[in-house]
């Protein structure tokens, strides 16, 4: 069986961004395999883990793709100063003899964004609204190429690594299977220590507040889980909604400029200008007149790294968040903004770059960044609930039924003929108690 069928039979997807199955996304003329090492969230040590104690999976699961797909250039891209973790890696890579080059990277904010990578180690620049396989390369963040190793050997993708930082006695990295209650979680890391606090899905800058935490559970995108102080940057700006920073923008946007100069996408030539999307929300109008305007389409190009709004914006702005909004209106809209032309990569994009402890300190979580967290608790769940959409495309169907007994690894969900989803096996041997709400919930006897 091929790697690409043993990917797609495992039900691996990506495990840091939006979930695209992985299995559709090493296709087409693939010039360059980067492996995103660089974990550029603040906080995250997730990955970095994995390169420490994992690396001779990693290296063994990219040279193996790069000989199958006959890709000519295989990198792994971390930070310069990931220094153990680059040497686990050289040290594999050596062992196995394998093709592999380490692409040391600066230490800035968004260096894990998949087209500032591949800038980065390509020198080439993905055109406004393309993907990185439009100039010949694709991009896996360490998780899924780990993912990726145990798939070749037959392991589905049912456990999770992540990391719980923040506000919690005992920051940690987890390995829990998929479906692990967010609370189970938190109080691995030895419970919360303030009482009022709010859980961010994700890293500081991109990640999502979650509503209502104790329905929440471990999807295989969830890359960490922090917990933080109510009524803090985050916890603000989850309160805001579109109507309320439309409002704000129009009275306080002061048109400095600075959210477009400091944007990683303008600053790659894309045509994406945060202040001229502000300046022409202030100008009113209806979704319509706004949905079919180039600068409210252009939106569309925005990766919501929150560079805007956390370190640019002296007003204390949304622009990302706007940008978000923006782009929910224009898929509703059923509107497929226009091509967008390019210019060349700006001249000051270097002394533009955002320090990651910058990004740290302008998000609010500075205090828990040097946090050296190196330890790893393994744990299994009693109860799993398993969401049936953990990736991009349709939701997988259960092919399981209430009372049916099921094992660690049972395919219990699987995507339509010809859809574009992933399989999803079950984390923990138990019995199906429940389908519903697009969840499987799996208990042990």
């Amino acid at each position: 069986m091929s790697i690409l069928r043993k990917i797609e039979e495992c039900g691996v997807v990506g495990c840091g961004g939006a979930g695209f199955p992985t299995h559709r996304k090493l296709t087409g003329n693939i010039e360059y395999f980067i492996v995103n090492g660089a974990e550029c969230e603040p906080l995250l040590r997730t990955d970095r883990y994995l390169m420490r104690h994992k690396a001779a999976l990693i290296v063994k699961a990219v040279a193996a793709l790069g000989a199958e797909l006959h890709i000519p250039h295989l990198v792994i891209a971390l930070k310069h100063h990931y220094a153990e973790e680059s040497a686990a890696l050289r040290a594999a890579v050596a062992e196995q003899n394998a093709p592999i080059v380490i692409h040391e990277l600066e230490s800035f904010y968004p260096a894990g964004d998949e087209q500032t990578i591949v800038h980065e180690v390509t020198g080439r620049t993905v055109p406004p609204g393309g993907i990185p396989i439009s100039v010949g390369a694709v991009v896996d963040n360490v998780a899924t190429v780990y993912s990726i190793a145990l798939s070749m050997e037959g392991y589905p993708f049912t456990q999770k690594f992540l990391t719980v930082t923040g506000e919690v006695a005992s920051p940690t990295v987890l390995k829990v299977p998929v479906g692990t209650p967010v609370s189970e979680c938190i109080a691995l890391a030895g419970g919360a220590t303030l009482k009022d606090y709010c859980v961010v899905s994700g890293g500081p800058m991109m990640g999502r507040v979650l509503e209502h935490p104790e329905t929440e559970v471990v999807t295989k995108t969830t890359s960490g889980l922090l917990v933080l102080p109510r009524n803090g940057f985050h916890d603000r700006a989850a309160a805001a909604d579109l109507k309320r920073m439309v409002n704000r923008a129009k009275a306080a946007c002061i048109q400095c400029t600075a959210c477009s100069q400091l944007c990683p996408r303008h600053l790659l030539g894309h045509p994406l200008e945060p202040h001229r999307i502000m300046r022409r929300l202030a100008m009113g109008g209806t979704l319509s007149d706004l949905v079919a305007d180039p600068v409210i389409q252009s939106a569309a190009l925005c990766c919501e790294c929150g560079v805007c709004e956390t370190a640019a914006c002296p007003m204390g702005l949304y622009p990302r968040k706007i940008n978000h909004s923006l782009k929910t209106e224009l898929r509703a809209a059923g509107v497929r903004p226009g091509e967008f032309s390019s210019a060349p990569t700006s001249v000051h994009r270097e002394a533009r770059k955002l320090p990651t402890e910058k990004a740290a300190a302008r998000s609010g979580v500075y205090k828990y960044a040097s946090y050296d967290i190196t330890n790893l608790i393994v744990h299994t769940s009693s109860r799993v609930e398993i969401p049936l959409q953990m990736h991009i495309g349709a939701p997988a169907e259960a092919i399981v039924a209430v009372g049916d007994r099921v094992y660690h690894g049972t395919l219990i969900a699987r995507p339509k003929e010809g859809a574009l989803g992933a399989n999803i096996h079950a984390s923990i041997d138990g019995r199906v108690v429940s389908i519903e709400r697009g969840r499987i919930i799996i208990e042990k006897e």
